[in-house]
């Protein structure tokens, strides 16, 4: 069983293909989908001459058309984390980036392999899916952070302009244009419904179920019930802030603790299969004493269970609800 430097040519492959997706989705869309520009990108379309129902229109048909494209096959395995994620692609474009990854992995892996062609057609597959995937899963996961430490910053910004005398309807607009991406486009979009007639508290909830993001709901909540049942918003969006920097500073407080525990447990699972991808390049005959034994392949198997029981108990350990 001669394995050599494949295990890290495999690495390499899926590397590459990884960070083609992010060159691919730079190269086309550039600076139009970063999250770090002080102007949001809704102001920047209103002010390259956007009509404002063209922009909602362009920005609505942006936030639902992941979930349209869930009847994909495959697709409908990212369309929530891509909603999320506000990947400018379209499905189609998406799989179509698909298709082309694993294009590029199985000429890498023919070029530089000598495996078998089903073999890479099938890891081929699997990396051009898995690297769209773990892209499109970070890019969600970035975006939500995002939004949850712009939160109270809105909120109290919102109350500033409730308590001088403004509508909350101008506070929701004062957000979308004082507050960057993303939270600025997403309360804009809000705002411009409202211009249009909807009501804000049915706009507020359909994010918070949109960003499946408890503090968004009690956002929403909060203000659904002021506006049926009457009190100072002001007061109770004073208090919210509170409570969603205090639930933030407690986050990222138990996200500091168990920073140790979480490369603990990063370590403990990966240095295993390092240490075998180690061996077999450096030692590729170090199982041909045991390898054509019957116990080999029961031993492998249990030594791959008790890894995958290692990742799971150690990501549960650290995985603390705030």
């Amino acid at each position: 069983m001669t394995i050599g430097i494949e295990p890290l040519i495999y690495i390499g492959i899926f590397v590459g293909v990884l960070l083609l997706v992010e060159g691919i989705y730079l190269l086309v869309f550039g600076r139009a989908i970063s999250l770090n520009s002080r102007v949001n990108r809704r102001l920047e379309m209103l002010d390259a001459g956007a009509d404002r129902e063209q922009v909602l229109e362009q920005l609505r048909k942006e936030m639902g058309q992941h979930l349209r494209g869930q009847q994909i096959p495959l697709y409908n395995l990212l369309a929530e984390k891509a909603q999320k994620a506000n990947i400018a692609f379209s499905p189609g474009t998406l799989m179509m980036v698909m298709g082309a990854l694993c294009m590029v992995a199985y000429t890498g892996l023919t070029f530089f392999t000598d495996a078998g062609a089903v073999i890479r057609v099938v890891v081929s597959i699997v990396m051009g899916i898995g690297a769209v995937y773990m892209w499109v899963n970070n890019k969600a996961k970035k975006r939500l952070a995002m939004i949850e430490e712009q939160l109270p910053d809105a909120v109290e910004l919102m109350v500033r302009s409730l308590r001088v005398g403004h509508p909350f309807s101008s506070a929701i607009n004062i957000v979308a244009k004082e507050v960057a991406d993303p939270l600025g486009t997403e309360f804009g979009i809000i705002a411009d419904e409202a211009a249009y007639g909807r009501d804000v508290s049915d706009s507020l909830k359909e994010l918070a179920e949109r960003m499946d993001m408890q503090d968004l709901r009690f956002l929403a909540v909060a203000v659904s019930i002021q506006s049926k049942s009457g009190g100072n918003l002001a007061e109770i969006l004073y208090g919210l802030a509170q409570v969603i920097r205090a639930r933030f500073k407690l986050f990222r407080r138990v996200k500091a603790i168990t920073a140790e525990a979480k490369w603990s447990g990063m370590f403990l699972s990966g240095f295993p299969l390092a240490a075998l991808v180690a061996i077999n390049v450096m030692e590729p005959d170090y199982y041909a004493d045991v390898k054509d034994t019957q116990f080999f392949i029961p031993a492998a198997v249990v030594v791959a269970v008790f890894l995958i029981v290692n990742i799971l108990f150690m990501k549960a350990m650290v995985n603390i609800k705030v």
